[in-house]
C-alpha cells in the first residue's frame, strides 16, 4: 500500500507540475477570461508564428493559436487570418465602470488596431502589437470569418519594406551611374583647368597686391599736399568770410547812394521832360531863339557871300 500510494503521490505530483508549466510557460489558463478573435493581413506574416505573443504597448495580452490562408475569389487577394486568443482579464475600463472586463468588441468599436512588428532582428521572429488608434480606418473582412475581427493596419517596418520593394532600383542605378560619369568628367576638367587657373589666380594676386601697393604709397605720398590744400582752402573760406563781413557796410552804402542818384536821375529825367514839353514856355522861348539864331545865322552867310564877292567891303563897307 504504502508502495502504491507513493507511486500515486509521484503521479500526481507530476501532473501538478505539468498543469504548471502549462499556466505559466504556455497558452493555458483555465482560471483567465479569454475571448477569440482573429486578425486578417494582406501583406507578409513573415516570422510570424503560433505561440507568438500578442501585445499592448508591450504587455502581453494573448498568444497567436492559428495561421491560415484564406483565398477570396471575388476580388482575387489572398489573405491571411491570424487566430489568436486575448486575456481580457489583463485589460480593464478606468472611470465609473472601474474594474470592469470589457469584450473586445467594445475595444474594437473605441479604435483598437492590430499589426505586425519584428520582435527581433537576430532571430527574425514577429510579433503582433495592438494599440488604440481611433483615427485609423477600420478595414473588415465579413465574407472571410465569421470571428471577432480586430481591424489592422500597416506598420512602419512594412510600410518601409514595401516603399523599398517598390523603389525603381535600376532608373536610381542608372542615375546614380550618369551622376558619377558626370562627376568623374567634372574632376578630370578640374584637373586639367585648375592648376592654369590658380597660376592666373596668383598672378592677379601679385598684380593687386603691387596696386595696392602703389596706390598705398601714392597715398602717403599725397597726404601732406592734400593737407596743406585743405587748410589753404579753410584759410581761403575765412579770409572770404572776413572780407564780406568787412565790406558789407561799404555795399550797403553804395546801395543807398545808388538808390538816391537813382532818384536823382529820374527826377532829371522829369524836369527835362517838362521842359520839352510842345505847352512849356521854355521850349517856347527856346524855340524863339533859336529861330533868332537862325535868323542871325542866315544874315552871317548872305554877309559871308557879299564879302566873298566883294573884299573891299572889309574896308569901304557897305554903301548905301
Amino acid at each position: 500500500m504504502n508502495r502504491q500510494a507513493l507511486v500515486g503521490a509521484f503521479v500526481l505530483g507530476g501532473l501538478a507540475l505539468l498543469v504548471s508549466a502549462f499556466v505559466f510557460f504556455g497558452n493555458f489558463h483555465p482560471f483567465t477570461q479569454t475571448e477569440k478573435a482573429v486578425l486578417i493581413f494582406r501583406g507578409s506574416t513573415n516570422g510570424l508564428s503560433v505561440g507568438a505573443p500578442v501585445n499592448f504597448r508591450g504587455v502581453q495580452v494573448g498568444a497567436v493559436d492559428r495561421i491560415a490562408i484564406e483565398y477570396d475569389p471575388k476580388d482575387r487577394e489572398a489573405y491571411i487570418p491570424v487566430y489568436v486568443t486575448v486575456r481580457q482579464n489583463d485589460i480593464l475600463v478606468a472611470g465609473e465602470k472601474h474594474g470592469h472586463v470589457p469584450e473586445l468588441g467594445e475595444l474594437v468599436a473605441h479604435g483598437l488596431r492590430g499589426e505586425i512588428n519584428l520582435k527581433s532582428f537576430v532571430t527574425g521572429t514577429s510579433q503582433i502589437d495592438l494599440d488604440m488608434s481611433p483615427g485609423s480606418p477600420a478595414m473588415l473582412h465579413p465574407t472571410l470569418t465569421d470571428r471577432l475581427e480586430i481591424p489592422t493596419r500597416q506598420s512602419s517596418i512594412q510600410a518601409m519594406t514595401n516603399t523599398l520593394t517598390h523603389l525603381p532600383l535600376r532608373q536610381i542605378s542608372d542615375n546614380a551611374a550618369e551622376t558619377l560619369a558626370v562627376v568623374r568628367h567634372l574632376s578630370e576638367t578640374l584637373d586639367q583647368r585648375l592648376p592654369m587657373l590658380a597660376d592666373s589666380l596668383q598672378q592677379t594676386s601679385d598684380h593687386s597686391r603691387a596696386a595696392i601697393d602703389a596706390a598705398h604709397e601714392m597715398i602717403t605720398a599725397l597726404q601732406p599736399q592734400l593737407l596743406h590744400t585743405l587748410q589753404s582752402i579753410d584759410q581761403l573760406a575765412i579770409t572770404g568770410t572776413n572780407q564780406l563781413s568787412t565790406r558789407g557796410e561799404e555795399l550797403r552804402s553804395l546801395l543807398l547812394t545808388s538808390r538816391e542818384t537813382m532818384a536823382s536821375a529820374n527826377k532829371t529825367m522829369v524836369n527835362l521832360q517838362g521842359m520839352t514839353s510842345s505847352r512849356s514856355i521854355d521850349r517856347a522861348n527856346l524855340d524863339a531863339s533859336l529861330r533868332d539864331i537862325a535868323a542871325a545865322a542866315a544874315a552871317m552867310r548872305g554877309f559871308a557871300n557879299d564879302i566873298e564877292r566883294n573884299p573891299q567891303l572889309l574896308l569901304t563897307g557897305r554903301r548905301q
